[in-house]
């Protein structure tokens, strides 16, 4: 009963131990990689039966530029055209650069894009309102619910000339 314990347990280190002789000789030479692949990316590989060397760049480009073109009226009364031609910085995540100093400061042409749309939001209130107001007249004949028509309509037209006014005034000063 020795006598076969031991012959099968040599069997079975002499059949593993060829299988790792095997499976030694037959590796590749060369180390399997996981290199990371994006939109973004950069890298260089060499490898040879030294070693290998990998040269990585992750965002790359950091940041990116978009030129526009753009023919606006200019001159008297708008009558002449002007080319301008502006040039857009950003990231990978989309976020534009408008020339802040600091992360979490308003540059002068946010400051300027901000004031600009609270100033025609609120012109634009004012006018939306005096327009509807024109015409609540015409719904106060309504029985029971005419008062409450006439005022949903100037509230109405306040917000929707609010609207208008923001993307005019935003539009106009090139924001």
């Amino acid at each position: 009963m020795n006598k076969w314990f031991a012959i099968s347990l040599g069997t079975i280190l002499g059949v593993s131990h060829l299988g790792m002789i095997g499976l030694i000789a037959n590796r590749n030479q060369f180390p399997l990689v996981n290199l990371p692949v994006g939109d973004f990316t950069t890298y260089q590989v060499e490898a040879d039966k030294e070693g290998y060397t990998i040269q990585y760049q992750a965002n790359d480009p950091k940041v990116m530029e978009v030129n526009k073109d753009i023919s606006k009226p200019a001159g008297f009364l708008g009558f002449g055209r002007a080319e301008v031609r502006t040039t857009e910085q950003y990231t990978m995540d989309g976020s534009r650069h408008m020339g802040g100093e600091e992360p979490g400061k308003l540059s002068a042409a946010q400051l300027k894009c901000i004031k600009a749309a609270g100033g025609g939001e609120s012109t634009g209130a004012i006018v939306g309102a005096s327009v509807a107001t024109g015409f609540a007249p015409m719904l106060t004949g309504i029985p029971y619910v005419g008062w409450l028509a006439s005022g949903w309509l100037v509230m109405f037209g306040q917000d929707v000339g609010s609207q208008i006014g923001g993307e005019i005034t935003t539009t106009v000063k090139g924001c």
